[in-house]
């Protein structure tokens, strides 16, 4: 279950609620991405907070932009997440989708580019093994991970290439689905690397398996995937309000096909069934990414996957 970090009113109560609702379970994850030019709490602090008041949960970044941070400051705050948590941490990175973040950071934008991400992750897994990064240095840059050679680090990687070179260095796929729908229409504005049919994750999916294989790992990809979710009458509603606020970054002409169609709305018998066929599919996670405030959306998630 994901936080609902770009709403609106995401206040310190509401934090607490939301984090004690998801450690009840029967959610395995507790989820949240990044973004800087917008309302959201920043990502490592939240995260730090979210270890110090759950116990039993993994923690997931969906996504962390790797490129606006240095690479030795992020493994050293990862790390001190990891011992909060007592070693419940899952990274997950992506060169994000909006140049904003970029220029609100003062970071290069030729960063912006998956050839890179490879390297800063393997900078910071030097830093997780105890090595001397900063020449001259008398010791490692610490504290030690608890996860033995630092936390699953996954990619959230969209497209063919991107997946190619993630195979390299991730330990899996953190992706999203703009439908998901068993098939149907796409948007105009839809493009090609993003996902929106089953179809579309089932090849997404095998995509990364027959990756991982070519680039020789021993141990296939862990899939995980998330999408928009809303259940009840009002559903469609509750995710229109929810992508016209969020996807600030598109003219809403853009805004304006995806609508009808991004995300699930439906009943909690239809987000059941959906669920059973992501999970056919090979997904070793699905991430539920809430639309709204209300936390009773936990609960109600909760009953259709008990």
């Amino acid at each position: 279950m994901t936080l609902p970090v770009m709403e609106e009113g995401f206040d310190r109560e509401a934090i607490f609620d939301w984090i004690a609702r998801i450690e009840r379970g029967p959610y395995a994850s507790l989820c949240f991405g990044e973004r800087i030019s917008f309302r959201n709490p920043d990502v490592l602090a939240l995260m730090a907070a979210a270890a110090a008041l759950t116990r039993r949960v993994r923690l997931v970044t969906t996504v962390l932009i790797a490129p606006i941070h240095d690479p030795v400051l992020l493994a050293k705050q990862c790390a001190t997440i990891d011992v909060l948590s007592n070693g419940r941490l899952t990274l997950g990175v992506g060169i994000g989708g909006r140049e904003e973040d970029f220029r609100a950071t003062g970071t290069d934008l030729a960063l912006h580019h998956n050839e890179r991400l490879g390297e800063r992750v393997a900078r910071m897994r030097r830093v997780w093994a105890g090595e001397i990064v900063v020449p001259g240095a008398r010791s490692p840059v610490g504290p030690a991970p608890v996860q033995k050679g630092g936390p699953p680090v996954l990619c959230g990687a969209m497209g063919p290439r991107a997946t190619r070179l993630a195979a390299r260095w991730a330990d899996g796929l953190c992706g999203f689905n703009w439908g998901p729908r068993p098939e149907g229409a796409r948007p105009a504005f839809a493009l090609a690397s993003h996902v929106w049919t089953l179809r579309d994750m089932q090849t997404q999916f095998e995509a990364a398996r027959c990756a991982w294989r070519e680039a020789g790992r021993e141990r296939p990809p862990r899939l995980a995937v998330g999408f928009w979710f809303a259940l009840g009458p009002r559903a469609r509603e509750q995710i229109e309000g929810h992508l016209r606020r969020y996807l600030n970054w598109l003219e809403p002409a853009e805004v304006a096909p995806l609508l009808p169609l991004a995300g699930f709305a439906g009943s909690a018998r239809e987000l059941r069934a959906l669920l059973r066929q992501i999970a056919d599919l090979g997904a070793d996670e699905v991430q539920l990414v809430s639309t709204a405030l209300d936390p009773d959306q936990v609960e109600q998630a909760a009953e259709a996957i008990a």
